[in-house]
């Protein structure tokens, strides 16, 4: 068994992911660099580095917690589809760029196999959402709410359809 960080180190790590989230929703992600957080919290480089091995690392860190995040927000509402695929998009809606960390940036994380806690936490609150849903029907779901979330994001869809746009995606989901 590997040995647990430093108490301090954790909460360098926790520092930095915050600030890099602060960072992200107030000027978006290309004012996260290294040399930006070390100024931001008052510290050199190489402070940063014992942390993370670099800003992709922060950006994950960043994601992971939004997982960890959006898991608590489905875990909080009512196991239905649509209670589930609302928090989901509000979610989605009120934490833009964490959610861009999630999903569309580049990213280390692995999917598959729901390799971090925060992601198999997430993805099991969709699941339940479905009654009798297997990882593939799961799978469907999370890409359509992840389809309407990013479409909704951009612009790209009429706001006043919002909901129509939800109790269609729950139609077809539910059959």
């Amino acid at each position: 068994m590997a040995p647990r960080p430093a108490p301090d180190l954790d909460l360098r790590r926790d520092q930095l992911t915050r600030t890099a989230r602060d960072l992200a929703e107030s000027e978006g992600w290309s004012a996260v660099t290294v040399r930006r957080l070390a100024a931001e919290l008052g510290v050199t480089q190489p402070v940063l580095y014992s942390a993370f091995s670099g800003r992709q690392a922060v950006i994950d860190a960043v994601a992971l917690a939004g997982f960890a995040e959006l898991a608590a927000v489905l875990e909080a509402v009512e196991a239905s589809p649509l209670a589930r695929m609302r928090a989901y998009l509000d979610f989605a809606g009120a934490h833009a760029s964490v959610y861009e960390a999630m999903f569309s940036m580049p990213s280390g994380l692995q999917f598959a196999g729901a390799a971090h806690e925060p992601l198999s936490r997430a993805f099991t609150a969709i699941r339940e959402a479905f009654p009798g849903a297997d990882d593939t029907q799961a799978e469907v779901a999370w890409a359509t709410l992840h389809g309407l979330a990013t479409l909704q994001a951009s612009g790209r869809l009429p706001q006043e359809r919002v909901q129509a746009r939800l109790e269609q995606a729950h139609h077809a989901l539910t059959r």
